[in-house]
């Protein structure tokens, strides 16, 4: 059942988007990493490898809720297969594809919230869908056509949104068992455990080049800061905006992630910025901003109610 924003559910929005305009910067470091001779899939092992371990000793303090977590621990894990899915999405099929597919995710969420959470399915989240897909297609579909899974890359990419929708409704039916920290751990270790399978197999196949010691040395000295300040951060923030916030909701928060993708990657590295960014971005912005702007009404409305 819907209820009124409380002051939790505005920082969860707040996260939520801090999210995804850390991920949608999260190119910019992979690309320097790429560039210096650490190839795509080694280096989101790398990207969630470095986190995973670092997060390691976090374990101990949180130990409590290993023991009394139960299935309640399964969202984080899902949240670190879908990331990781999603890495290997944009590795085996065209990036534009992958980003379509997943950002079906809130259509997943929304869903799951409707069966599982008893929220009402209301005008705003269906315009919100309309108009996410609608942006979504106004840019992308030229490139890549309907989205239709065709290849392993698409059903990960996919499959990857659905695990999200589906992680964000444990971690949010949760009970309150796991904190937010353990769910964060879960994410980086299960995504470092998968992204370096992922790594394997592509080697296995003759896709990449497993990197050289040097070169991975030479990433490490600015890497581990990024680390500190970018990726480790916006997991965190990734996690606790499902411990409030209904799934589909979620999922068009992160899709601000797009905007700011193609906005810095227009101004950093001089990919195309024309016209249908221009109509397809605002609508994909307004798909994420309808439920916290409506949150956010109807939180003062409740005020003022209340001290009528």
């Amino acid at each position: 059942m819907d209820r009124a924003a409380t002051g939790s559910d505005r920082i969860a929005v707040l996260a939520g988007l801090f999210a995804g305009l850390c991920w949608g910067v999260y190119w910019l470091p992979l690309r320097i990493v790429e560039q210096g001779g650490v190839e795509a899939a080694w280096a989101m092992a790398l990207f969630t490898g470095v986190p995973a371990i670092l997060s390691l000793p976090a374990i101990w303090f949180l130990r409590l809720d290993y023991a009394r977590g139960g299935r309640a621990l399964l969202g984080g894990i899902l949240g670190g297969v879908a990331f990781a899915l999603y890495a290997a999405s944009l590795l085996y099929t065209e990036v534009v594809r992958a980003i379509l597919l997943f950002y079906l995710m809130p259509i997943w969420g929304f869903l799951l919230g409707w069966v599982f959470l008893g929220d009402r399915m209301t005008w705003s989240r269906w315009l919100a869908i309309g108009l996410g897909i609608v942006g979504m297609t106004v840019i992308f579909a030229q490139d890549t056509g309907i989205p239709w899974p065709r290849n392993a890359g698409d059903w990960c990419g996919l499959v990857s949104g659905m695990f999200w929708a589906l992680g964000c409704t444990l971690i949010l039916t949760g009970g309150g068992r796991v904190r937010a920290a353990t769910h964060t751990v879960n994410f980086f270790v299960v995504a470092a455990i998968v992204s370096l399978v992922v790594a394997l197999m592509g080697t296995a196949q003759g896709r990449v080049v497993p990197p050289e010691a040097g070169d991975i040395g030479k990433v490490l000295i600015w890497f581990l800061p990024i680390t500190i300040l970018l990726i480790l951060p916006s997991g965190f923030a990734t996690i606790f905006a499902p411990t409030r916030l209904n799934p589909g909701v979620v999922g068009f928060l992160f899709m601000t992630e797009v905007v700011v993708a193609a906005v810095s990657a227009a101004i950093w590295s001089g990919e195309r910025f024309g016209i249908r960014e221009m109509i397809g971005l605002p609508l994909i912005m307004s798909a994420g901003l309808i439920e916290p702007v409506l949150m956010t009404w109807r939180g003062r409305r409740a005020q003022v109610e209340g001290t009528a």
